[in-house]
């Protein structure tokens, strides 16, 4: 079969190359009412859409200059309906067309004899499709832009076939792994490897219940032979770390040792999984020559006369020709000026917007954010009743833990302590010159066992909490209403919340625990206690607060801060450019980069954030955020001045044909040396994480575009990036604030929105915001 189709494609490609040849010695039309016309003679035709009545369908044969050739339905000067469409390298498209790009069902054919046949969307694979490549490996299921995932099954050429889910082109979450000797696996996975909760069947009867990690027994689990015996216990590959116990099946005499290496040294040498083969020449990568498809050149159809006739250009709100303008006109706008390759921008519009993204590098100095609350303060009692309670807290003296396996008990919404704190001191309490007041504790034991699983000393916890430096109050409020408060060494964060929120946390509390403890790289906020002061006066306020760790606090100063969440309306700052500093939140709508990180990096970060989203999802969490801090490793200073400028790694040369990168041979050296360093080879994931931020401009002041167009201007950047804000349900107000705002804006842009559809919107925007630094 597959020699059949090369036989047809040399056949096509050969007949190709005669109609090319006899449009030279022709200077009228191949075709009926049209001709071809090479680049170089553009400006002597007309436009298409001149000749051809506008916008009608009709049937089209096209053999262009640079010898490709297409056969269908064309309008207004672009592939519109059924079509076919052949490459000089051999590749084929024949299907549905929108626009001028494969949309729709069609099929694709390579060289090579691998074959697509499914849905695409804007070129891309995309949607329901089966992939057969040249070796016969075959994949049958969702595709989202070139990559398998969703629901899918791919059978390799060795005989094995995997049937789950996938993401990003690997198999990941709940599958089925089928090897061609018989035995199979049926669990979770991550990254394309065995990860989680799974079973593994041999094909001798024997099997493995429990826990993996990068494909290999990890954690709790049990592994039974066919007779019934059976083996329980911690697994591990380091012999040190691997611990329990052998049952037999039949009578206790004989020998009941057993080591589980056998298992990782014989048994799944067995169980290899198969590499998938990498797809070259990706539909979506085809160069198409008419205007809107990406394209190097544009080329035109000549007419019988000499003018040259153009409809007025009209133009979307992001500066973009509309698709019913895309006639074949000059790549011009109508005062002359070039525009930029693909994008509809004017060069003087493109270049006066290139120059305001840049006035957000410029870096003023670093001040110390917040108001220290000392004697006279408003809020000074209210710090020493913090204080106060907060030594009692993590000094009172509590039996010590010896597993992370808590009690249910101890998630107890009813699981509180209330302590009274009366001036002249008590049995349990010191005395202190403020007025009366009670203290709160909610659920003590989870909290103190999740400073035990972040790793914090409760004497430091203590000391940067309550010792001789004092609180700082941060300047303004949350938009909540809420205040925040830095402790001294700005190591922690002290936030008033609603009872609404204290409810919410409550209530998640098992799970956040359990997501915790279960993924040490999460980049969800760390919460190390949960209290509560009320005062006993004729006014008995109740102030609820939360600790939670300081995002900002590193060896890094950072120079800008982004609070990202995939929305647009009202995503942007009110600030003037000179009034933007190092403190300055900046939103969505603000955002003038894009991060590249390592392959590595990149891909522990996009599964961290799916199985972030997914346990805020499951919890009815949204209205939450990334918060990205950047710090700037090169800026220059001129004249002493105290303002700096951030200094790219590589300038950028626009062209009409789009950026060409010239690397300074600073930046090269800077790159290796970086690349080498030891101390940042694995960095934690979110804190001071080494990456590049490349600028870009969005292509209308007017318009809501969140990610704009690369410019090419590259800047080594150190990152700290984590989740905030994770205590918002949906509850009624956030439902009838979302139908509010539906009537009067559009319904995507607005933050409130089901949990479900912001968790997609978040993930799907973050992950077009960080991308392969290849």
């Amino acid at each position: 079969m597959s020699s059949k189709r090369g036989g047809f494609i040399r056949a096509w490609q050969k007949s190709v190359r005669k109609k090319q040849a006899a449009v030279k010695k022709r200077a009228k039309s191949i075709f009926a009412a049209m001709s071809v016309a090479h680049v170089d003679d553009a400006d002597n035709y007309a436009t298409a859409a001149a000749g051809q009545g506008g916008g009608e369908l009709y049937h089209s044969e096209q053999v262009l200059p640079n010898g490709e050739f297409y056969a269908g339905q064309w309008s207004g000067g672009i592939p519109q309906g059924q079509g076919k469409y052949l490459w000089a390298d051999g590749c084929m498209y024949v299907g549905e067309w929108c626009r001028g790009k494969p949309t729709g069902k069609g099929k694709f054919f390579w060289p090579t004899g691998a074959t697509y046949e499914g849905e695409f969307k804007n070129g891309f694979m995309d949607g329901k499709g089966t992939y057969m490549g040249p070796s016969g490996e075959t994949y049958r299921g969702l595709w989202v832009m070139n990559m398998e995932h969703g629901q899918g099954m791919k059978s390799y050429v060795t005989g094995d076939y995997y049937e789950g889910v996938w993401r990003r082109g690997l198999p990941d979450g709940h599958g089925k792994y089928q090897w061609h000797n018989g035995n199979y696996y049926i669990g979770q996975w991550r990254n394309g490897k065995l990860y989680g909760n799974g079973t593994m069947i041999w094909a001798n009867g024997n099997r493995y219940d429990g826990f993996w990690e990068d494909g290999f027994p990890k954690g709790n689990g049990t592994y039974r032979w066919e007779d019934g015996s059976f083996y329980v216990g911690v697994w591990s590959k380091d012999p040190k770390e691997q611990s329990g116990t052998y049952y037999p099946s039949g009578p206790t005499s004989g020998n009941l040792d057993w080591n589980p290496q056998v298992v990782f040294n014989m048994e799944m040498q067995d169980c290899v999984i198969c590499h998938d083969e990498k797809i070259s020449g990706l539909p979506s990568q085809k160069v198409l020559p008419w205007p809107g498809a990406d394209g190097l050149q544009m080329w035109r159809m000549p007419m019988d006369g000499d003018a040259v006739a153009r409809k007025p250009r009209k133009k979307s709100v992001d500066g973009r020709l509309s698709a019913s303008d895309l006639n074949g006109t000059m790549n011009v706008d109508s005062a002359g000026s070039e525009l930029s390759q693909g994008e509809g921008i004017p060069t003087e519009d493109y270049e006066a917007r290139l120059a305001a993204a840049r006035k957000l590098l410029r870096i003023r100095p670093p001040k110390r954010q917040g108001e220290t609350i000392s004697k006279g303060h408003r809020n000074y009692e209210l710090m020493l009743n913090l204080q106060l309670g907060i030594r009692h807290a993590v000094g009172r003296p509590a039996p010590p833990t010896k597993s992370f396996d808590l009690k249910p008990s101890y998630f107890d919404p009813k699981e509180k302590v209330w302590t009274r704190f009366p001036p002249e001191g008590s049995k349990h309490t010191p005395p202190h010159t403020s007025n009366e007041f009670k203290w709160k504790d909610y659920c003590p034991v989870v909290f103190r066992t999740l400073r035990q699983l972040f790793k914090v000393d409760a004497g430091d916890y203590m000391i940067s909490l309550c010792g001789n430096g004092a609180l700082r109050e941060l300047s303004s409020p949350g938009k909540s209403g809420s205040f925040f408060y830095l402790t001294s060494d700005d190591r922690y964060m002290i936030k008033t919340v609603r009872k609404t929120e204290v409810k919410v946390l409550i209530r998640m509390l098992p799970s956040y625990y359990n997501h915790m403890r279960n993924f040490e790289d999460t980049m969800v906020t760390k919460f190390f206690g949960l209290h509560c002061v009320k005062s006993t006066g004729p006014v008995q306020k109740k102030v609820r607060f939360i600790i939670m760790g300081n995002l900002f606090c590193s060896k890094y100063v950072f120079h800008r801060r982004f609070d990202l969440k995939g929305s647009s309306l009202g995503r942007i700052t009110d600030k003037p450019e000179s009034e933007i500093d190092a403190t300055t939140t900046l939103k969505d709508l603000d955002l003038n980069f894009v991060f590249r990180l390592q392959k590595k990096c990149l891909q522990d970060f996009c599964s961290q954030v799916d199985r972030d989203c997914d346990f805020l999802e499951q919890e009815r969490i949204m209205d939450y955020s990334l918060l990205v801090s950047l710090h700037f490793r090169d800026i220059s200073y001129e004249n002493d001045s105290e303002i700096g400028e951030a200094r790219p790694m590589a300038t950028a040369l626009h062209t009409p044909r789009g950026l060409i990168l010239f690397p300074s041979l600073f930046s090269f050296f800077l790159t290796c040396a970086y690349q080498g360093c030891p101390a940042q080879t694995n960095p934690r994931l979110g804190i001071n994480v080494p990456a590049k931020a490349e600028l870009t401009v969005r292509r209308s002041d007017c318009d809501n575009q969140l990610v704009g167009e690369l410019t090419g201007e590259i800047y080594d950047v150190i990152m700290t990036f984590g989740i905030i804000d994770i205590l918002q349900d949906y509850d009624i107000s956030k439902k009838l604030e979302h139908a509010y705002k539906s009537f009067q804006y559009d319904p995507t842009s607005i933050s409130a929105v089901d949990p479900k559809q912001y968790s997609r919107r978040f993930r799907d925007f973050i992950l077009r915001v960080f991308i392969d630094d290849s």
